[in-house]
């Protein structure tokens, strides 16, 4: 038998992925030379014909947008994790040929605030709409005990928030965008927005914060994330929850538990260090 050595991340565009860092981080770690960790770039209209090409060298696929949904019905099963958000992340490819779809995104996030002494919070503000959204959204049915205020542009933003707050369970309350300011008072702030969006609101950061979750890792630290540890708030980067969902990856993906949590932070961070 051929031993299963392949893995990659998939996505368009990916060329910035750190994925293959923290991957072949762990895999040094672990011992496993004999494995191999690639990026391609795929978008939805070319990930049939990739999965049509794995064989049995294939262990697993890391997936980041536009494929997290696209890639749903070339699976054989997905978890009950990824079916609450319809996003899949990480695919195994199982000895007996089967390719099943998990999302360590959600697990990653609970990973990266608990790591921070966040493990449960009396109510938070969500900045931004879409899949890492949802993906927040499903984090915090699992800590938050009350509402989730969610910062959004426009009506239809708002409704698909509340629409996700209503399958995960979540007390979803949303607000205009144009009063994201009052967010940052919130005891946990989850901001999923693109690079800049928010460097408006740094100024507005208060003198005691809270615990901020910013899911970017480059530019790192953004001006809100800078505002918020210059005030004595915690702080939650994208590399946390870019580390901590590759762990579960690599252990899913390998077989071997625990993953080298500490080598693939470390390798993360000297890698952002030379951008």
């Amino acid at each position: 038998m051929i031993p299963r050595k392949r893995a990659a991340v998939l996505g368009s565009p990916i060329a910035h992925s750190l994925s293959p860092v923290l991957h072949r981080a762990a895999y040094r770690e672990l011992g496993l030379e004999d494995w191999s960790y690639d990026r391609f770039e795929v978008d939805e209209t070319g990930l049939p014909g990739f999965f049509g090409q794995l064989d049995e060298t294939w262990a697993g696929l890391s997936l980041t947008m536009p494929l997290k949904r696209a890639v749903i019905p070339l699976l054989d099963g997905i978890s009950d994790t990824a079916a609450c958000v319809e996003a899949v992340n990480t695919v195994v490819c199982t000895e007996d040929g089967r390719r099943l779809g998990d999302n360590t995104d959600i697990p990653g996030m609970i990973a990266a605030l608990g790591e921070r002494g966040v493990e449960k919070v009396d109510s938070a503000a969500v900045l931004g709409a879409g899949a890492t959204a949802s993906s927040a959204l499903a984090a915090l049915s699992r800590i938050c005990t009350g509402q989730v205020t969610a910062y959004v542009r426009g009506p239809a933003r708002a409704a698909e928030m509340r629409g996700w707050g209503e399958r995960l369970g979540v007390d979803v309350r949303t607000a205009d965008w144009a009063d994201a300011a009052a967010a940052l008072h919130a005891q946990l702030v989850v901001s999923t927005t693109p690079a800049g969006v928010t460097d408006a609101l740094a100024g507005a950061v208060p003198d005691a914060p809270g615990t901020l979750f910013d899911v970017l890792y480059d530019p790192w630290p953004t001006a809100v994330a800078g505002a918020w540890a210059a005030r004595g708030g915690a702080v939650v980067g994208g590399l946390d929850l870019l580390v901590h969902q590759a762990v579960l990856q690599v252990e899913q993906m390998t077989g071997r538990a625990p993953a080298p949590l500490s080598a693939m932070r470390e390798a993360g961070e000297r890698a952002l260090g030379t951008r």
